[in-house]
């Protein structure tokens, strides 16, 4: 590739500017991302993890019935409701429910684990508590809610900027040096040239799709907005004008799972939204279902089930840019591959903060009084063609 002196400068400033700009709020992403990719693994080791307790042989097979799984939730706050219900990934035996105090979207919610078995309660999450909390929080919105998440959207399409403009900028270099040469015998910051550009296009690959997954993930809430809005919508327009269904009027839990399960064969539940919550409509219990493979689990169908007769109302499929979601968001932590697949994404996460702090050290010895302007710009890709053996 042949850049021009002017299309150089171009290049140059994108590659500069966007560096600049996000990679602050890179490190941050990527050191608080990196406990998270062993979330549950910390969470054993710290003891928050819930696990369902050891039960005789005849009571494991067991299973209690939705409406006395939800009925244990509801005892711990009475003065609550519950929102939402699911199965938890890492034991099929449990479920959890979340309860808040109206069924409008809020941070003020508590998390109970209940014994599908036993229809008892084994324990609660501390919500907004301990050290995983403190990293998802500062990683997924800077506790700033949906601005927050909107924020680090567009710091990632900062770095998504970087890394295009990166390549263009090393493509000419990749001819006057062979591929993973360090010059050890030049100046430090030659050397931390080479190590910054070789870990980047190593890495550069990994850091493109968990940073396109990552601002596909801060558009989530906007995504359910608008598809609550152009699709559910059109569902429930029968129900236009009809109050919230109280709960005292609601169909047996039960009897709605078993109707959506009917609905959705060849599938299992994952997550219950009740009526007035962001997931459902007024009037509908919504049972999100998913498949049995790796990939068809991240993959949801809605079944909305009226609650007052336990009939499915309709089981649309999920548009595309909901599908792109919930594919991206177990890609970005590396939920799909198991423990080698998280090894894998924590060393790649080492290696991209090593490249973020080499070109923050890049560009403070740039500035320097010693250093030519000449020689290049904010990560040293121009003075590769000084530096460069002809």
């Amino acid at each position: 590739m042949s850049l021009t002196a002017r299309s150089l400068r171009i290049w140059t400033w994108l590659h500069k500017w966007s560096s600049l700009v996000c990679t602050l709020f890179m490190l941050l992403l990527c050191l608080t991302g990196l406990p998270l990719i062993f979330h549950h693994e910390i969470g054993h080791l710290l003891g928050t993890e819930i696990e369902a307790p050891e039960l005789p042989a005849a009571q494991d097979r067991q299973l209690a019935s939705a409406d006395d799984v939800m009925a244990a939730a509801r005892a711990t706050y009475p003065n609550r409701i519950v929102q939402f219900m699911g199965k938890s990934d890492d034991d099929e035996r449990l479920w959890w429910a979340t309860l808040t105090p109206t069924p409008a979207p809020t941070d003020d919610y508590k998390s109970v684990m209940v014994d599908g078995r036993t229809a008892q309660v084994v324990g609660e999450y501390k919500v907004g508590e301990g050290f995983m909390d403190l990293m998802l929080r500062l990683h997924v919105d800077l506790f700033a809610g949906l601005p927050g998440k909107l924020f680090l959207g567009f710091m990632g399409l900062l770095l998504l900027v970087a890394l295009v403009s990166g390549v263009v900028l090393y493509a000419p270099f990749m001819r006057k040096l062979d591929f993973g040469t360090v010059r050890h015998a030049r100046a430090a910051r030659t050397r931390w040239l080479d190590l910054h550009n070789l870990i980047g296009i190593v890495t550069l690959v990994w850091c493109f799709v968990v940073g396109a997954t990552g601002v596909i993930n801060t558009w989530a809430d906007l995504l359910i907005k608008y598809w609550q809005y152009e699709h559910v919508g059109e569902l429930v327009k029968p129900y236009q004008g009809q109050p919230l269904v109280p709960e005292a009027e609601r169909a047996p839990l039960q009897r709605a799972l078993e109707a959506a399960q009917t609905a959705a064969p060849g599938k299992q539940l994952f997550f219950v939204a009740f009526p007035g919550t962001s997931f459902s409509s007024p009037h509908h219990t919504t049972f999100f279902m998913r498949g049995n493979t790796p990939l068809t689990s991240k993959l949801l169908l809605p079944v909305l089930v009226d609650a007052r007769t336990a009939q499915v109302t309709a089981a649309p499929e999920l548009p595309w840019y909901l599908d792109a979601l919930l594919i991206s968001q177990p890609l970005h932590f590396g939920d799909y591959g198991g423990m080698p697949m998280k090894i894998l994404w924590a060393l790649l996460d080492i290696a991209t903060i090593v490249v973020l702090g080499s070109g923050l050290y890049l560009w403070l010895k740039k500035r320097g009084p010693a250093v030519s302007p000449a020689r290049g710009v904010v990560l040293g890709h121009a003075e590769q063609a000084v530096d460069a053996p002809r």
